[in-house]
């Protein structure tokens, strides 16, 4: 889980910083790591997309480095470089931190280890594996286009139901706008003839003259309610409730799964091509798994270290799909089951951009045909009696 910290270091200097912890005295220990002082520990859901802390810009950071070491510029003088150009007192202080314990003899991964931070284990894996083979521009080339893969497929996710979103917003706004301005206008109008009414149009300009009546009253239960919706939906247990629902629910859990499985895939994938040995890669990619299908890899790590192939134990685990496991199949007979793990991930994260694509063209026009209907009616109901006195004088 994430935590936001606030925190002081030594110069006086309040920071944000945001780290991966298992509660808010391990956010509280990283912190103190970096040689800050904990102020204050707040957890962060993932959903929530407004945050004020600033996180390492750790892509960044690997481009930047990648090229420095690229030109010949000395891994030390590197990260020192890295560090005086840095405006963010957080991302300064990390790299600061960094270049000293290179000074003092640490091996890069090591000193990325004793700063989880910014640099989480799968980064430092990546880097310690580099370490041994002397490619380390190539592997952080690797992590950069992993990283960017990943956001690429979140991106798809996040823009599919933004028009959605605002859709509903503005149909929501709207009918807010007939009920609490329009309807309570319309509803001095007709308060004569309420008995010629249909009965619908009868409730409906009941609430118009409610609403008149105690304009204070919704106006302040209106913002009550906007702020329980918000509080709501900061809170870990919803996400958790929500997340229960969509996986009881087979289609939405099935395309979950694969999105899950095409993560690990991606991940372990790169730790492989990164010389990585398998077991270690399928556990340190264990983090980027839902809860709910870690035990099934620890179950296909056990059945890979008691002999059994990769690909038989990851189906029997439920971690493959039949193009997946044909394909790890033959990853593993040809011995680049990185590689094709990697291709893997790529095939399940375009199918699932298809049917992100499909959903969203299927939900968007009938979502635009509920708000219609709902907005239709409400103007329906305020004119039906102008029709009926239409009618009457005919």
């Amino acid at each position: 889980m994430r935590y936001q910290v606030k925190a002081v270091r030594d110069a006086g200097t309040i920071v944000m910083l945001e780290c991966e912890a298992a509660d808010a005295a391990d956010a509280s220990r990283q912190a103190a790591g970096l040689g800050c002082t904990t102020l204050k520990v707040t957890p962060l859901w993932s959903w929530i997309v407004w945050r004020r802390a600033i996180r390492f810009p750790l892509v960044l950071f690997s481009q930047e480095l990648a090229v420095l070491l690229d030109s010949g510029v000395p891994l030390v003088e590197a990260i020192e470089t890295l560090a005086q150009k840095e405006k963010s007192g957080s991302a300064r202080a990390i790299l600061t931190a960094l270049g000293a314990s290179l000074r003092e003899g640490q091996p890069l991964s090591a000193a990325m280890h004793g700063l989880p931070l910014a640099f989480p284990p799968l980064y430092a894996a990546t880097v310690r594996a580099a370490e041994r083979t002397g490619d380390l521009p190539h592997a952080l080339g690797r992590y950069v286009d992993y990283q960017t893969r990943l956001e690429a497929v979140k991106k798809k996710i996040v823009n599919a139901s933004i028009y959605p979103s605002l859709l509903f917003g503005v149909g929501g706004l709207v009918s807010l706008f007939l009920l609490l301005y329009v309807v309570p206008r319309f509803s001095s109008i007709y308060a004569e003839r309420g008995s010629d009414l249909p009965l619908l149009s009868r409730l409906l300009i009941a609430w118009g003259g409610f609403a008149e009546a105690h304009a204070p009253l919704i106006a302040g239960g209106l913002a009550v309610a906007a702020i329980a919706v918000f509080a709501i939906l900061r809170s870990a247990k919803l996400a958790e409730q929500v997340e229960a629902l969509l996986w009881a629910w087979p289609s939405a859990a099935e395309r979950m799964r694969v999105y899950q499985v095409a993560r690990f895939y991606r991940t372990a994938g790169m730790l492989l091509r990164g010389g990585v040995p398998l077991v270690a890669a399928f556990e340190m990619s264990a983090g980027v798994l839902h809860a709910r299908l870690r035990g099934a890899l620890e179950r296909a790590v056990r059945a890979i270290r008691n002999g059994r192939p990769v690909a038989d134990s990851l189906e029997s685990c439920g971690l493959t799909t039949p193009v997946a496991s044909r394909m790890l199949a033959v990853g593993e007979r040809g011995g680049n089951m990185g590689e094709m793990m990697e291709r893997a991930a790529v095939f399940h994260e375009e199918e699932l951009a298809r049917w992100i694509d499909w959903f969203s063209r299927l939900f968007e026009p009938l979502l635009m045909a509920l708000i219609g209907l709902v907005i239709g009616a409400i103007v329906v109901l305020m004119y039906m009696p102008i029709f009926e006195l239409a009618g009457s004088i005919q």
